[in-house]
């Protein structure tokens, strides 16, 4: 079959190695791709905001199966032009990815269906988004309610940076996903991500990770979009996972369907373990970046057969078959991130990198210019690598980080360290 994936980071990259891998593709596109995903697939140039544009395309190049990577063509709609086109289509419509576009709306539908999450209050002006601060006190957590590349949440351990945060969200900093703020409880306990596939009904679980979002060593600095990603996170029990499935995901997906906007994709569902029990941190409508990097790492060939599963709606007979291993992915970020950074920067020794089932540099944000490769992003990237345990894992990655020459580049050291200091 002929597949067409929308995207161009890192995720993007693990998705197509992992669905090239199957028997089934037979032609794979991604647009608008990347300087690494050139090297395993076409790379098309469409607006992959534009529903009719990808539609167009589709029928152009006799497109069988669209797999949507990012959230921004979600919540434009994108995978419901493709589907009224007849398209089959792995990603949640647009009303059912309103659980990523929108944070007060994911905190109605946990309200709707009592899946413990923080306590939070919405606000549409600074006044009394700030009068809330001050009864509350810090530590406080700030978000801007819509899409905002992973930059809207502010964890802010004083109340000054509260409310700094507060300005700069309704001063148009994160642009119209800050025009409604959320504020929520700050929760305690250790953060992992749980990843489900659901057709609408049924909910299959298909793997755990923990994200690293602070820039620096011991989850110092700013956030980020994720500086690396190890699978599985031990954090998770199997009893955690139910009790997430059975009080969180399931209680969703059902509220969802009764709304009349029935959810089909990956379900992310960011996690806060303490004592033994999840609670919801947030939901994402599409597979993490660098999670994708390791579950992908991980799946392999399968990957493609339980997206078509999910998009055919027959999960019910389906199950992931995970090999008992690890994963682990650094990433390799440019200089000054996650505030400004120079693009253009060369990066060399990649060609001399193994890239196999058990090790692969996905690129994130990279530019073939002359022959060579070159920063083209804030997160450039991900170095990935599996092992029989973590720490073997982990070694391996960090191997193949010493070998790239890119001085213009930088990463964390201690990506795994909650799970190998326990």
């Amino acid at each position: 079959m002929n597949i067409l994936i929308l995207g161009s980071g890192g995720r993007e990259h693990a998705l197509a190695w992992a669905v090239k891998q199957n028997p089934k593709c037979d032609r794979l596109i991604v647009a608008p791709g990347n300087a690494g995903i050139a090297m395993l697939a076409e790379c098309a140039d469409i607006d992959i905001l534009d529903g009719a544009a990808v539609v167009g395309f589709c029928g152009e190049n006799a497109v069988d199966f669209v797999i949507v990577g990012p959230e921004a063509p979600l919540a434009a709609g994108v995978a419901d032009a493709c589907r009224a086109a007849g398209l089959l289509t792995f990603g949640p419509s647009a009303a059912a990815a309103r659980l990523e576009a929108s944070k007060a709306f994911t905190k109605a539908i946990c309200d709707a269906c009592e899946a413990p999450t923080a306590a939070y209050a919405r606000f549409t002006e600074a006044a009394p988004a700030k009068d809330y601060i001050h009864r509350q006190g810090a530590p406080i957590v700030v978000k801007a309610d819509g899409l905002a590349a992973g930059k809207g949440v502010i964890v802010a351990m004083t109340e000054a940076e509260a409310l700094a945060a507060v300005d700069d969200m309704f001063g148009g900093e994160f642009g119209a996903a800050g025009a409604e703020v959320v504020i929520e409880e700050f929760m305690e306990g250790e953060e992992a991500s749980f990843f489900i596939l659901t057709d609408g009904e049924t909910a299959l679980p298909i793997g755990t990770a923990q994200d690293h979002k602070r820039v620096g060593d011991g989850d110092t600095g700013p956030n980020t979009g994720g500086m690396g990603a190890y699978s599985p996170a031990p954090v998770l029990t199997e009893a955690i996972q139910r009790q997430a499935l059975d009080e969180i995901v399931l209680p969703t997906i059902r509220e969802l369907a009764r709304r009349g906007t029935p959810y089909q994709g990956v379900l992310y569902a960011g996690l806060m373990i303490r004592d033994g029990r999840a609670r919801l941190v947030e939901y994402n409508c599409r597979f993490g970046d660098p999670e994708a990097q390791v579950l992908m790492m991980r799946l392999g060939a399968q990957a493609l057969d339980l997206m078509l599963a999910c998009a055919e709606g027959r999960l019910a007979g389906v199950r992931a078959n995970w090999a008992g291993d690890h994963a682990l992915t650094v990433v390799m970020a440019a200089n000054g991130y996650p505030g400004a950074y120079a693009k253009g920067s060369q990066i060399r020794g990649l060609e001399e990198l193994p890239e196999d089932s058990r090790h692969m540099v996905f690129h994130a944000g990279t530019a073939a210019r002359e022959a060579q490769i070159v920063a083209a992003g804030g997160r450039v990237l991900n170095v990935t690598a599996r092992g029989a345990s973590l720490r073997e894992a982990r070694e391996a990655a960090y191997a193949m980080v010493a070998r790239i020459d890119w001085p213009g580049g930088f990463c964390r050291s201690d990506i795994g360290w909650r799970a190998l200091s326990e």
